[in-house]
Parts: C-alpha cells; sequence; structure tokens
C-alpha cells in the first residue's frame, strides 16, 4: 500500500468523484483510476461503486478511507515535525571552551557566524580540556575550543584545527620579572593541573611554591597580583582581557600551550565546521597565530 494511493482514496472519498480526485491532486483521471485499481487489488475488495454519474464508498472503501485520513494527517504533522527539528540542528552549536577562549575567541567567531546563521540556537559551557573531550565524545556539544601542551594527534573520530601557540607569562607587578624573584611570594592557582603547571615552572627554578588563592577566575587572579597579594602564571589570551595599568607579563622562555578547535568527524560539514572555520578567522584577524601578548 502507497501513501499515493492512500491520498487517492482519500480525495475520493471527500470530493465524491475520480474527476474532482484528480483535480484536487493535480493528477490525471486516468492516474488516479490507476492508484485506485491497484488498492482494490491489493486489498482485496471493491472500494467503490457508481452511483448515478458519480461514485460511493463501499464499506470497505470507508474503512479505508477513514484510517488513510489519519495516516495522511500524522504523516503531515510527522513530516513538519521532523522539518523543524532538521532546521533547529542545523542552528544548533553548543560550545565548550575554557574561559579565556570563552572571553576572547568565542564572540568574535561568534560574529561572523551570524553572516551565514540568523538564527543560531547557542549554547555554552565553560570547561577545561579534558572534561571538554570527554563532552564532545558523549555527543554533549558540538565544538570543544581546549588546549594541550603538545602537537600530539587528537585522533581519527575528531576533526580538529590548531588555532595558535599560547605563551605562558609570569604576571606580576614588575616588568621583566622572573620566577626565581618569588621564592618567598604567595602564588595564586586555579585547578589543580593549572597548579601542577606552577609547580613545574617553580620547580625548575628550585624552590617549591607557596600557594595561598586558589580561584579559576582570571579577573580576580589579576586584582590579587594587582594589590601585590601574589603571583601567577597565565597564558597570552587571558592576558589580553585584563586591564594591565598596574600589572607586568614576563614570558617564560619555552611556555606555551596549544589552542585547539575539535569537532566530531562524523559530524560533517555544518554550523559546528562553520564555527571553527570561523573561529580561525577571528584568531588570524586578531594576530594570535602570528604574535604572543603585547602590552602596548
Amino acid at each position: 500500500m502507497e501513501i499515493n494511493q492512500l491520498r487517492v482514496i482519500d480525495a475520493i472519498a471527500r470530493t465524491g468523484s475520480l474527476t474532482a480526485a484528480a483535480e484536487e491532486l493535480h493528477y490525471a483521471q486516468a492516474s488516479v483510476s490507476h492508484h485506485l485499481a491497484r488498492l482494490q487489488e491489493h486489498v482485496g475488495a471493491a472500494l467503490t461503486v457508481r452511483r448515478g454519474r458519480g461514485i460511493v464508498l463501499t464499506p470497505e472503501g470507508q474503512l479505508l478511507a477513514s484510517r488513510a485520513r489519519d495516516i495522511l494527517r500524522r504523516l503531515d504533522e510527522t513530516q513538519s515535525e521532523v522539518t523543524a527539528l532538521s532546521r533547529q540542528l542545523r542552528s544548533r552549536l553548543r560550545i565548550a571552551a575554557f574561559q579565556s577562549a570563552l572571553l576572547e575567541l568565542v564572540p568574535p567567531a561568534l560574529r561572523r557566524l551570524q553572516d551565514d546563521y540568523d538564527d543560531i540556537a547557542l549554547e555554552l559551557q565553560e570547561s577545561d580540556p579534558i572534561d571538554s573531550m570527554g563532552l564532545l565524545r558523549r555527543n554533549e556539544v558540538d565544538v570543544a575550543v581546549m588546549h594541550r601542551p603538545d602537537d600530539a594527534p587528537i585522533g581519527d573520530e575528531f576533526a580538529a584545527v590548531k588555532l595558535y601557540d599560547d605563551p605562558i607569562y609570569l604576571l606580576s607587578t614588575t616588568p621583566d620579572d622572573r620566577v626565581a624573584n618569588h621564592r618567598d611570594s604567595s602564588w595564586i592557582a586555579g585547578c589543580e593541573r593549572c597548579q601542577a603547571g606552577i609547580e613545574a615552572v617553580c620547580l625548575a627554578a628550585g624552590f617549591q611554591p607557596r600557594v595561598s588563592l586558589r580561584t579559576e577566575d582570571i579577573n580576580v587572579q589579576a586584582s590579587f597580583v594587582a594589590a601585590g597579594l601574589g603571583v601567577v602564571t597565565m597564558p597570552g589570551t587571558a592576558l589580553r582581557s585584563l586591564d594591565m595599568t598596574r600589572l607586568a607579563a614576563t614570558a617564560l622562555p619555552g611556555m606555551k600551550r596549544r589552542v585547539w578547535a575539535v569537532a566530531r568527524a562524523s559530524d560533517g560539514a555544518g554550523i559546528a565546521y562553520d564555527f571553527i572555520q570561523a573561529t580561525a578567522a577571528a584568531v588570524a584577524a586578531a594576530g594570535l597565530n602570528t604574535s604572543g601578548f603585547d602590552q602596548e
């Protein structure tokens, strides 16, 4: 039993003739007769009888027409729902990113994306790199903007674009500072992985840092440094969003992190891939892929 056959029996039931049914459906009358004949053959019963110059449905035809009307209505509703869902999914963008990326990378990328998508359904999550990749694997986000210490492959199941190298700085109140100068200073740390990075830097300078404040908010970190209450290491991307009036950033030689935008390879072309390209364009426009943080 085919959809066109159900449309024919429904139209005949409502119009009372093959000619009127053909006109309503924009079919040739011969096509309507053919569909009706095939439908009768399929169910094994006559569905119409002639009456005067028109036709009426047999009891079997009436039952089938009633069911056809319900089926066609449900099909139309389903098609509308699928179309709406498809439109929603095409414009849905779920992003997980680290804090400074949300501040400095995501907004300009989204502005670029709006040229092609004027109804983006946006969901943002602040997340560290390991958690972001977990969200991506579980299909809880569409794009992860994350950083890692090296350029090792991320995995064949992902489409990954390296955006830039992000130098790491010592943030203090003294220009051209050195980590070794802060053997007795208070240090400010964020997450456990961030603290591990600070400990590695300090141990390389010959001492164990004394961590006195733990917060992942870079603005809080900067305010404590500006007040002379501690020092912290911070990537260049984060520094771009800070008021550096009372702060000084000293590059740490050989220290950097690699920033990537990653989507699932199985997703194919779509808004997630377009966002990654927009992010890469925003990075290039900001000069992040060619230089570090410039205090001037």
